[in-house]
């Protein structure tokens, strides 16, 4: 037995969640561990032939108020609480007939679960906050060096084989589950705090609450920032969504960047924003460089390659269908940063492997299957955080979608059925596009994007200088505008360069300045009506 170590010899087990808790419970007393539990687990315990102690038995003093009270005793905190290297600790506790208590095995009332339900009410919300079960966690998890507790169901198989192996636990492994324990219980809290400090005097909800908590878990330190000089780590959310990029694998390349994050993040959500329509967006500095509409992956991909080749260079690639043999081939000729999709074929990761440094990326979208199609809305946020000084600023997520029936045609000029398309194509790649945005498209694919000036104009005019050098033809082309034209030199400048519609949101107070510009040249404009800034 490790001598450095307390040895384990009694056991308080009260779980709300009682998976896997029989065959854990069963192998501590096979080891000779007293059982000490409360309620429905002591139950279970028992009929399952199990010698347990009830924790009223133990401390004297009956469960009451419909089980709100039963732990709250000394001679349960005590026993947790007592230091063993402190000898008037020790006395103390003997003076007082209160045993040590060497391992906790407590998980919370399903607040979490409870509050996501449509039609919780305030009263069940309350019934399910946990009072003696988060006050044991911190009462062991502080003496952890005492003490082990176990909050989760995931880590009964590795202290049960430290204790079957040493009798106890060591130092590292009680520190580690302290730190798991104080995590759970701020995870809890924060659930907590933000339902009910969202909750309006009348009973109703607010969109947002008084209080907004987060808390993130660590997947990795990054080697650095956005820049050298700057320290990085990249963090997921305590359940992620399916189908994020943040449960990705990476199945090959170098180490995820900072930036290569960032990006593949944008990538990934632009394309998801095409449903399954096989599609693939090459993304250079959080802006798409290409976006492409095809019969196939592979076809997608050289639609898109061809918007801006040199932009291209050293991208992020992101496919929301499965990568071929093809596709892989037609990629594996250039130089990518990133490539992520949702699967690939064995031949195309056979390929891919020539590419040593390419960090290829899958996204496990099961998660997302419904009826035989992806249900790509539940693979996004419902927020969006963004950090300013001493504050933090939140909003709902941007994730409109626009109908055609959406649409007002305010020209003497009415769509044809492929501009209607071409626009409503380039409205998705404009609301991925850094403000101000002004993309070109036609036949299901980006021909010049223009983003991230201060000048709407200087957009529009880099998108067209863009086709130009690709060699694109941007007549008959469509043109997305993420907010209103100010003026007539925006449409002017688009127009010139080729485009016969235009898709933007409306609501300039020169609004009929810039629809008899559209009317003076006999192009199409359509007002969405909602704008897509994106700083």
């Amino acid at each position: 037995m490790n001598t450095t170590a307390p040895a384990v010899k009694t056991a308080l087990i009260s779980v709300s969640d009682k998976t896997g808790i029989v065959a854990f419970a069963t192998q501590l007393a096979q080891l000779g561990i007293k059982l000490l539990s409360t309620g429905g687990t002591a139950k279970l315990l028992q009929e399952s032939g199990l010698a347990v102690t009830e924790v009223a038995e133990h401390t004297g003093f009956p469960e009451m108020l419909d089980g709100r009270v039963k732990t709250l005793h000394p001679t349960i905190h005590g026993g947790l609480l007592a230091r063993r290297e402190v000898a008037e600790h020790m006395q103390a506790i003997k003076q007082h007939g209160i045993e040590t208590i060497d391992l906790l095995v407590v998980n919370l009332y399903p607040f979490e679960a409870t509050v996501a339900k449509p039609d919780c009410t305030l009263e069940d919300a309350i019934e399910n906050i946990d009072i003696g079960g988060p006050a044991m966690v911190r009462s062991a998890a502080k003496n952890w060096r005492g003490v082990g507790v176990v909050t989760d169901a995931a880590q009964y198989t590795k202290v049960l084989e430290e204790i079957q192996k040493n009798g106890a636990l060591s130092d590292a492994t009680r520190f580690a589950l302290s730190v798991a324990a104080f995590n759970r219980i701020a995870d809890y809290d924060a659930a907590i705090s933000n339902y009910l400090s969202a909750i309006n005097t009348d009973g109703t909800s607010a969109p947002f609450s008084l209080q907004f908590n987060t808390n993130f878990t660590k997947l990795q330190d990054l080697r650095y920032g956005e820049n050298p000089h700057q320290q990085a780590a990249f963090y997921r959310d305590q359940s992620p969504l399916p189908g994020s990029l943040v449960t990705a694998r990476q199945l090959q390349g170098k180490e995820l960047s900072y930036n290569n994050i960032a990006d593949a993040d944008a990538a990934w959500e632009c394309v998801k924003s095409f449903g399954d329509i096989p599609a693939c967006v090459i993304i250079k500095h959080a802006n798409p460089c290409g976006v492409a509409l095809g019969a196939n992956a592979a076809e997608a991909y050289s639609k898109a390659f061809q918007t801006d080749s040199t932009s291209a260079f050293g991208g992020i690639i992101a496919f929301n269908t499965e990568v071929d043999e093809e596709t892989a081939n037609r990629v594996s000729k250039q130089f990518v940063e990133v490539l992520i999709a949702p699967s690939y074929t064995p031949q195309a990761l056979q390929i891919l492997e020539s590419k040593k440094n390419a960090r290829v990326l899958v996204v496990d979208i099961s998660g997302l299957q419904q009826d035989g199609k992806t249900n790509w809305e539940r693979s996004r946020n419902s927020y969006d955080l963004k950090r300013v000084s001493s504050g933090i600023l939140v909003q709902s997520a941007d994730h409109h979608q626009l109908k055609a029936a959406d649409l007002k045609v305010v020209t003497k000029a009415q769509p044809s059925d492929q501009q209607m398309h071409d626009m409503m194509f380039a409205w998705k790649v404009a609301q991925y596009t850094k403000s101000n945005a002004i993309v070109f498209c036609a036949n299901g694919m980006t021909l010049g994007v223009g983003a991230g000036q201060m000048s709407r104009v200087d957009s529009a005019r880099i998108a067209s200088i863009k086709a130009e050098n690709a060699g694109l033809s941007l007549q008959n082309s469509a043109v997305a505008s993420d907010a209103f034209f100010p003026f007539r030199d925006g449409l002017d400048v688009v127009v010139k360069a080729g485009a016969s519609c235009v898709i933007q949101p409306g609501g300039s107070i020169r609004d009929q300045e810039v629809i008899d510009a559209a009317d003076e040249q006999g192009v199409v404009m359509v007002f969405t009506g909602v704008r897509h800034f994106r700083h």
